[in-house]
């Protein structure tokens, strides 16, 4: 689905969708619990709805009415044979996060599982899994792409990751091991990218019962996992995403002006940092230079940022993102280029040199959802329309987006009409 945007300032208020990296994280460990659990405030996605029904097929009930889920875990007492006897289909849609986190954990649980993606996700690696996991009872009828099968038991043991590759390994790991018999360690064999979302993992895990331990610093970070460990069930709320409030404060920043709820202030989440990035700019608009490390979800629309500042800014250590929904550092590039941006994709980084306006013309999205958005946010400074090949790949993350676009006064075309709510319910 296409969509054309005519350019216009934003105002107003809106509430910003739930994290999907929390969401993820609590349907998980609820599912993984003895009891009953409820979460709310969970926004739908592919990528929530893709890890619910992974849940679903190891044994979870699961079931939502608006943004509340009841969660059945796998441990209850009335669940008969966790273990089960025929093989289970895990499809993981296009989510990265679903598809690393349930490796492990259907390992763990001894169930033969064929797992199957669709997009990029089947050439997104997992090698560290590879590597690991015939170590510890597991192995993997795999031929670099899906669907591939595992089988086995996970056994406790000793697990040396990169640190450089992705932390969503690291969190599968913190999801699994406690229910191994014995205890385990991950060492980081290279410090860790994206830490924010492990220590994210450890909340989430602490509020279902189960504690984990770090030790080491920087260069030669572990975390300690005492094995035999039970889940318990939890009522929770997920707080707001600030990886999508992102796109809104990058929009205030060249020229809107909006509010945004539904944010925790003393978040764990690593993209709240997009707050002081734009304040450490000031009101000169200063450029930056921003190691994306712990941020990559941020990169987008801080590509679109720095097209306003008064000088050359940079986002550098950002190689992970040639490996995401698209090449995001040369989809970002292309993207922005092609409506009048001037911005360089290099091996990990990209170079962005100020335009005073993007001149309007045609974004493919390269079915990635943050291409999209930041795509709309530039529209708000365009002198020329912009259209969107591929809009409905907001519907991954953030299905509302073009109604909360449109609510703040945005004035989208959905294949050639009006609408008045976003792409996803037209």
């Amino acid at each position: 689905m296409n969509v054309k945007i005519i350019p216009s300032r934003l105002k107003g208020t809106v509430s910003a969708p739930s994290s999907k990296s929390l969401s993820h994280r609590m349907i998980i460990a609820a599912a993984l619990g003895s009891g009953v659990s409820t979460v709310t405030n969970v926004t739908d996605s592919e990528d929530i709805k893709a890890t619910a029904d992974a849940m679903k097929s190891i044994g979870a009930q699961i079931g939502h009415e608006g943004t509340t889920y009841r969660i059945k875990g796998i441990f209850s007492a009335d669940n008969n044979d966790i273990s089960g006897r025929d093989a289970v289909h895990i499809d993981c849609g296009e989510s990265g996060s679903t598809l690393r986190f349930i490796i492990p954990i259907a390992a763990a649980l001894g169930r033969t599982s064929v797992f199957s993606g669709r997009g990029k996700l089947p050439c997104r690696p997992i090698t560290p899994y590879l590597r690991e996991f015939p170590k510890h009872g597991v192995n993997f009828d795999y031929n670099d792409t899906m669907p591939f099968t595992l089988s086995g038991r996970l056994t406790a043991g000793e697990y040396e990751l990169e640190g450089d590759i992705s932390s969503q390994f690291i969190t599968g790991l913190l999801f699994a091991l406690p229910l191994c018999e014995g205890d385990s360690i991950i060492r980081l064999t290279s410090p860790l990218q994206s830490k924010p979302y492990a220590d994210m993992t450890a909340e989430a895990l602490k509020l279902f019962g189960i504690t984990v331990s770090e030790t080491g610093g920087k260069n030669d970070l572990a975390y300690i996992i005492k094995g035999g460990q039970k889940y318990t069930s939890a009522d929770t709320s997920v707080e707001g995403d600030y990886s999508q409030a992102a796109f809104f404060f990058t929009a205030n920043a060249i020229g809107s002006s909006i509010t945004v709820n539904n944010l925790k202030e003393n978040s764990f989440q690593g993209d709240k940092a997009i707050i002081d990035i734009i304040d450490r700019m000031g009101e000169g608009m200063e450029p930056f230079t921003v190691d994306v490390g712990d941020i990559p979800d941020l990169v987008p629309t801080l590509a679109v940022l720095g097209c306003f500042t008064n000088g050359v800014s940079r986002i550098v250590n950002a190689a992970r993102l040639r490996i995401k929904e698209s090449d995001r550092l040369t989809a970002v590039a292309n993207a922005l280029n092609a409506i009048g941006g001037r911005v360089e994709a290099g091996e990990d980084s990209l170079t962005i040199y100020p335009i005073k306006q993007f001149t309007g013309g045609t974004v493919d999205a390269c079915n990635d959802h943050r291409i999209a958005m930041a795509a709309a946010v530039a529209s708000t400074r365009s002198e020329a329309p912009v259209t969107i090949i591929g809009a409905d790949a907001v519907n991954k993350s953030y299905p509302g987006f073009f109604r909360d676009f449109v609510d703040l006064g945005g004035a989208v075309i959905v294949n050639d009409k009006d609408f008045q709510t976003s792409p996803a319910h037209s």
